[in-house]
């Protein structure tokens, strides 16, 4: 408006001292173009002053229509006015609940812009938790926006294996991809250890309920013990219970000789597991994370461990990362804090070997006879080698046509050499209850007779007859 005044005040101006015998055709010429310039100029004001009233309005009844919503909030706060938009950033922060929707908007574009659906979803339901006893229709409608989401569909459930990072140079996938997981036998751990893995699958059932209390479930997790154990185990399970992909990082192809090669494969397997809803195995973890104070190690592996912790650190709450390793020693120290949840896996203990036993050894009759005598001789070995041993001797007593009883009587006579005296001892004992005579329990055992017979007149009381 100020500058049709000024051009109104101009025309006035010109008509007022140009004298009546010197107005001419120039002047009315003169006084057409100010009055169309300002009337011009008064339309165009007009026309911008009617679009910043209609966005006023639309503003006050946007305001105005999230305050009346709750009653309670305008019972607390009756001195609202609705045309000071600071008024009410004010009385949010007087009721603990400061909103700032631009820095909300910013927040949300970011994560839009990476692609990571999860993080979204994250995000919206924390915004979700704040604004439900402030906005509790608005979080509602977030809270119904999230469930109907497809959180559960995976890309990589209808994506093709291809889709899965390749190396640059040898073409090979930088990870493999495996679903549906289908475990066939039920793992067999120690009470602690199934407790920590039941924590973490019923942390992702009731992730609604950690969420409220604005509380995330473990994202991270680090086995270590020796080989065999269960550890590659527990991360399908993980898959298989929470019914995900597992992805497991293919370290023949993420090594590479080209300098930084390596450090960028392993960053194209993250970034691509963090879009998608799996489980992510990082098995062997000391071939790619170890200790950075090493002399005998290349930069370009400490480079590595730099990049593996930075993406850690950037992992987000909708994934899950297991990481596993043989040689807890050579890790690097600063990879131990990374992850929230650490299990140690031991070697089994004699009831834990008794049940591995009785799971993989057939048929019912020869596990019920020689059950306790084999899972004493396997006293010693992991999981997988006492399935491996005893596939074996059922490998050889199908191939050779002899009964099972002739290949465990081997198996039991090669593990015996290992055991010490006192086991081998207690082995023939219970030889000797199953039925078998000293001379057979000799050959199960390779104890001499004579020694047999021995710890049997020194057992006598407890055992008073044995077969000679």
């Amino acid at each position: 408006m100020s500058q049709s005044n000024n051009y109104k005040s101009l025309l006035d101006f010109r008509l007022e001292v140009i004298s009546p015998e010197r107005r001419g055709p120039s002047a009315l010429n003169e006084k057409a173009d100010a009055e169309s310039i300002y009337l011009d100029s008064k339309r165009t004001c007009l026309t911008q002053l009617g679009s910043a009233h209609a966005t006023l309005c639309s503003s006050k009844r946007l305001l105005s229509s999230i305050l009346v919503h709750n009653e309670n909030y305008l019972a607390k706060c009756p001195d609202i006015t609705y045309d000071v938009p600071a008024a009410i950033l004010t009385t949010f922060h007087k009721m603990g609940h400061l909103v700032n929707p631009y820095e909300e908007l910013y927040q949300l574009s970011r994560l839009a812009l990476t692609g990571r659906r999860q993080d979204i979803q994250m995000f919206i339901r924390r915004l979700a938790r704040r604004l439900r006893s402030l906005e509790p229709a608005v979080a509602a409608q977030l809270d119904t926006l999230i469930a109907e989401s497809p959180t559960q569909q995976s890309p990589l459930r209808n994506a093709t294996i291809s889709a899965v990072p390749v190396d640059v140079d040898s073409r090979l996938q930088l990870a493999k991809y495996d679903y549906p997981i289908v475990i066939d036998v039920e793992p067999i751990w120690s009470e602690t250890i199934r407790q920590r893995l039941d924590q973490v699958v019923q942390e992702r059932l009731r992730e609604d309920m950690l969420l409220r209390e604005g509380l995330f479930p473990t994202k991270s997790l680090l086995f270590y013990g020796p080989p065999g154990v269960g550890k590659s185990l527990g991360a399908r399970w993980l898959a298989s219970r929470l019914d995900r992909p597992l992805l497991t990082l293919n370290l023949s192809a993420v090594m590479s000789s080209f300098l930084g090669r390596t450090g960028s494969n392993v960053r194209h397997v993250l970034d691509y597991a963090k879009s998608a809803n799996c489980v992510l195995l990082l098995d062997e973890l000391d071939a790619v994370a170890k200790r950075r104070d090493d002399a005998s190690e290349i930069g370009e592996l400490k480079r590595l461990v730099t990049v593996l912790l930075q993406e850690i650190d950037d992992w987000p709450p909708s994934g899950i990362l297991v990481a596993a390793t043989n040689h807890p020693d050579l890790l690097d120290p600063a990879i131990w804090r990374r992850f929230e949840m650490v299990i140690p896996f031991s070697m089994p203990n004699e009831q834990e070997v008794q049940r591995a036993v009785d799971k993989f050894l057939r048929p019912r009759d020869v596990k019920e006879k020689y059950s306790e005598v084999v899972a004493q001789a396997l006293l010693g070995l992991s999981f997988s080698d006492i399935e491996r041993e005893l596939s074996r001797v059922h490998r050889e007593a199908v191939i050779s046509g002899n009964p099972i009883e002739a290949s465990l009587r081997q198996l039991v006579h090669e593990r015996s050499k290992s055991l010490p005296v006192a086991s081998r001892k207690q082995l023939a004992i219970k030889l000797l209850d199953l039925g078998l005579s000293q001379r057979e329990a000799s050959e199960w055992t390779g104890v001499h007779r004579k020694t047999i017979r021995d710890a049997v007149d020194g057992d006598s009381e407890t055992h008073p007859q044995r077969n000679v």
